[in-house]
């Protein structure tokens, strides 16, 4: 694996900065979640994907409530909340010649952003006491931790540790993980019992943190148990060993990590039944999703544990995502730049598997929402290896975050961008080129490209995507990197 990829200039931290923390993020944010409540209020659905191609494009698709993704674009309502109250210097309003905001616009910005927070998480809140799936973090931490981290609201809390048990009603002591799917049918395989299997994916890693978070308000060592043990598990049943970088290399870490994306247990025993993928290419090859899922999961559980396994094996997992990149085909780069001179862009932009054939040379099936949720764990690692004192890893993985947002945001953000306009001190929404509307940041996501799934769709805006990207943000505030 390379691990000399040149460090991150001013120019790449410059065009992250300036695309995160722009006026068309507020501006596109505020018009969907305006929209979307059209004959939707409250919400029974929620914002998923923006088609990129064919008749109906550059609108959200919206999804049922129920699915997965419901609670991700009440979180990016409340990441532009958090950068209201805590970052104000990052918070957009309006742009004026004289910089002169009116007070009466910014107390109609605020008080909208709240209100539309308020609407799309009402209906998330609800769902606090589901068993019947394993996503309650990604359903209920972005806009409810969220609240009440901003608030204090005691309801908020309440609806976590909920949620935190809920979740936790999932495991499966024999095989000592949480159960992630109760069925996954498809053209090969049809699975159903909830005697005879216990799937468990890889993106259940990412389900830990609100087990920790509730362990540590509720002062019960039974949920953190919980989750160190789905981990541990993990680390036995989804985990491949890759080969290792070649001598004389200037970092080498104790292994890299490929990933699995489906395991079926046997819940009485334990015993591993079968290997498999349902949105991956195939059974052993590198689903890029998969990879990420696993290096921010991991990365949070060592946050919580302080436990080396866990250190190295997002690590691992972190470098061989990066070796994927470095060492892709070379038809994932194209020429960019104006008259000035000319680069090479998309490399740090995942394929949407490492190890599926490239249909399209000209223009190789991506997918962006990978690469802003590896960054993010990236800079979870560079954090934690800055308070161990590796200063030399911590800014290399800092370095490849901020590589992978930058060039992300260089290849696949939208360029129908959108503008907020000061109407008597309230606020529209236009398009800055009339008639260019796409309602996501990022485009080239993919959110389901296996051959044998009955809903495979690919090359689009993705709302999960979107938050990942504002996501990395905020973390960089927080971090005070910015």
């Amino acid at each position: 694996m390379s691990s000399n990829t040149a460090p991150v200039d001013s120019v790449s931290l410059e065009s992250v900065v300036k695309e995160l923390f722009s006026e068309n993020v507020l501006a596109k944010v505020l018009r969907v979640a305006t929209d979307a409540l059209e004959n939707n209020n409250p919400p029974t659905v929620y914002p998923e994907f923006v088609p990129q191609h064919g008749n109906d494009t550059s609108r959200y698709v919206l999804r049922e409530k129920s699915f997965w993704t419901c609670g991700f674009f009440p979180g990016i309502l409340y990441l532009l909340r958090e950068r209201a109250v805590k970052y104000p210097q990052t918070f957009p309003y309006l742009h004026h010649e004289n910089d002169t905001i009116p007070p009466r616009t910014i107390t109609h910005l605020r008080s909208r952003l709240t209100s539309l927070s308020h609407a799309w998480t009402a209906p998330v809140q609800e769902m606090k006491t589901r068993t019947d799936t394993h996503d309650m973090a990604f359903i209920i931490q972005p806009s409810l931790r969220q609240d009440w981290e901003l608030t204090s609201n005691p309801e908020s809390l309440e609806t976590v540790l909920t949620a935190a048990h809920s979740l936790a009603s999932r495991f499966v002591p024999a095989a000592g993980a949480i159960r992630s799917w109760d069925t996954l049918r498809q053209a090969d395989v049809q699975i159903s019992s909830l005697t005879e299997d216990c799937l468990v994916i890889i993106d259940s890693m990412m389900n830990l943190d609100l087990l920790f978070y509730a362990s540590k308000h509720l002062s019960d060592p039974g949920l953190a148990g919980i989750a160190i043990t789905h981990a541990r598990t993990i680390m036995r049943s989804h985990l491949r060993h890759e080969t290792p970088q070649q001598p004389g290399q200037k970092y080498q870490p104790p292994a890299l990590f490929s990933t699995y994306h489906v395991v079926n247990f046997d819940p009485r025993t334990g015993a591993i039944k079968q290997r498999r993928t349902a949105q991956g290419y195939a059974a052993e090859s590198t689903w890029s999703r998969g990879q990420a899922w696993g290096i921010y999961g991991f990365a949070q559980t060592y946050s919580w544990t302080k436990e080396d396994g866990f250190l190295a094996t997002a690590c691992g997992l972190a470098d061989y995502f990066l070796h994927r990149l470095e060492t892709a085909p070379g038809c994932v780069e194209k020429r960019t730049g104006d008259g000035k001179g000319t680069r090479m862009v998309g490399r740090y932009v995942p394929l949407w598997d490492f190890d599926a054939p490239v249909e399209d040379e000209g223009s190789p099936l991506r997918d962006s929402s990978a690469g802003v949720i590896a960054a993010n764990g990236l800079l979870i690692l560079s954090q934690s290896l800055t308070t161990l004192g590796d200063a030399g890893l911590a800014r290399r993985y800092l370095d490849a975050a901020v590589r992978i947002v930058s060039e992300t945001i260089e290849y696949s953000y939208s360029r129908e961008e959108a503008r907020l306009v000061d109407v008597g001190g309230e606020v529209r929404v236009d398009d800055v080129v009339e008639g260019q509307r796409f309602d996501a940041l990022l485009k080239n996501a993919t959110a389901n490209h296996n051959a044998q799934d009955h809903h495979r769709y690919s090359d689009h805006g993705l709302v999960y995507a979107d938050y990942y990207l504002l996501e990395f943000g905020n973390r960089l505030l927080r971090m005070g990197l910015m």
